[in-house]
């Protein structure tokens, strides 16, 4: 019989190396185990199916802006609880948790910058800010986004993610429907160019207003896109509903968008329509 020996003495059995916790996330559509690094560089997209996680406003800023072109406006425009709204928290305590967890100020960012030479005026809505929702700071830091590339004579473009308006705020939130609409009326009769992209989820309020008013409407695949739920709509209409209903690929079949984009094609598109419309 062979023995076999260890040649260093001070190796122990009990030593074990040690590993990172958060490498790996499991694929919410086909369930597979992706390593975050990977999943990283590949723009948060899963190398599988092609499911688009959720990211955040730096993430889109690389994907759309020319670097060293960017530069916040509005930034000092937040919520606050005019209706000393109260429920399981009070509104003003649930502003501060999402300030502190998503280190924004509000449920949307705006930029100016620039994509491949063409300045551009930017929202990026926050969905893991209060669900995206659309408050009275939202609503202005929209309109004041609108004016903005009004006056500059540049396209706006709006990446949207949102549950709808702003329940907290009441028909406060009801109001930037409207007040936004308007605002997007005028600009796009001055000849501005409006290109909104809709990301996983799009609903409520903001689909009813500046999300779907595009004069090139652009959504990330299999992106949930509507005003209702699926399952309100359901029990509504007491019947089953189409396989992919409310999703990009649904919508674009139907005429609701123009163009499904995946995120490592979005800046060449953005670029491609600017080149043609501007």
């Amino acid at each position: 019989m062979a023995w076999f020996h260890r040649k260093e003495d001070n190796i122990k059995d009990d030593q074990k190396k040690s590993i990172p916790d958060n490498l790996w996330i499991k694929c919410p559509s086909c369930s597979e185990i992706l390593y975050k690094p990977e999943l990283k560089i590949n723009h948060s997209v899963c190398r599988y199916c092609k499911h688009h996680f959720r990211i955040n406003s730096t993430e889109y800023i690389k994907l759309i802006l020319d670097d060293g072109s960017v530069k916040e406006v509005f930034k000092n425009i937040i919520s606050v609880d005019r209706l000393k709204f109260k429920s399981e928290k009070r509104y003003s305590d649930q502003l501060k948790i999402a300030i502190n967890k998503t280190k924004d100020l509000e449920a949307i960012r705006c930029f100016e910058g620039i994509i491949n030479n063409y300045p551009v005026v930017l929202g990026i809505m926050n969905f893991d800010f209060i669900g995206g929702s659309m408050g009275s700071a939202v609503g202005e830091k929209i309109s004041q986004s609108i004016k903005l590339a009004d006056k500059k004579k540049v396209p706006l473009i709006i990446v949207c993610a949102s549950g709808g308006a702003r329940m907290q705020e009441g028909a406060l939130s009801l109001m930037q429907l409207a007040k936004t609409s308007a605002n997007l009326a005028k600009f796009m009769e001055n000849g501005g160019l409006y290109i909104p992209l809709l990301t996983n989820p799009t609903t409520g309020g903001v689909t009813a207003s500046y999300g779907m008013l595009g004069d090139i409407n652009l959504a990330e695949p299999k992106a949930l896109i509507g005003f209702a739920g699926p399952r309100v709509i359901k029990q509504t209409i007491s019947q089953d509903l189409p396989d992919g209903f409310q999703r990009s690929e649904f919508l674009l079949e139907k005429g609701f968008i123009d163009l499904i984009v995946p995120r490592s094609e979005l800046k060449k598109t953005l670029s491609n329509i600017l080149n043609t419309l501007s």
